[in-house]
């Protein structure tokens, strides 16, 4: 899952978003510094990518990536699945997107000046540039999987990937609808967030 979906999946509480964002860029990073609702936050973040890793339609979507591109059929498949959540936003959510959207900004915007340095730069350019709503269309989910390729620091091809998400359009959007319901349920379930230690601090 990538941005969107883990604030979604997060509690409505800033340390919650600083949490479940914080799960990609914990590495070299002394997690046990941060609020114990923080790092529930990145024990979530972790319980939600390990489930969507192992889901069968996901596994599957994997299998229509090319062979050239398959090593970031992840990715790709991460980034695809908040452009349907954006566009099944109302089968998944009473809130509507724009306030959703504002609660969370104002929440990271709470905890920017914590976060590791590579996190400051991420959520900067989302509050800056309001990313949550920013690809629902394909050629704004173009422009975000080059914008990732842009970040890869060794020789690839995953430049131009969008033609594995037109030729795959409607199986990647079934993996998603087959993913989603049952990752909320495995969340509302499982969650680090939902222990009552957690929620006290909330």
């Amino acid at each position: 899952m990538n941005y969107l979906a883990h604030l979604f999946l997060a509690q409505p509480h800033p340390d919650s978003y600083f949490g479940n964002l914080l799960g990609d860029f914990r590495r070299g990073v002394n997690v046990e510094q941060y609020d114990v609702a923080v790092q529930a936050g990145l024990a979530n973040h972790i319980l939600v990518d390990k489930f969507t890793d192992a889901h069968q339609s996901v596994i599957l979507a994997r299998q229509l990536v090319s062979p050239v591109r398959r090593r970031f059929a992840g990715i790709m498949l991460d980034i695809c699945f908040d452009h349907f959540l954006l566009r099944h936003w109302n089968t998944f959510s009473a809130e509507s997107l724009a306030s959703f959207s504002q609660r969370v900004y104002t929440g990271l915007a709470e905890r920017h000046e914590h976060m590791p340095p590579p996190m400051q730069r991420m959520v900067g350019s989302m509050l800056n540039h309001k990313w949550l709503a920013g690809y629902d269309y394909i050629l704004q989910l173009e422009a975000v999987l080059d914008r990732t390729a842009s970040r890869i620091r060794f020789r690839h091809q995953f430049y131009g990937s969008i033609v594995e998400v037109k030729a795959n359009y409607a199986a990647f959007e079934a993996a998603f609808l087959a993913l989603f319901p049952a990752l909320i349920a495995h969340v509302k379930r499982h969650s680090p967030e939902k222990r009552p230690e957690f929620r006290e601090l909330m």
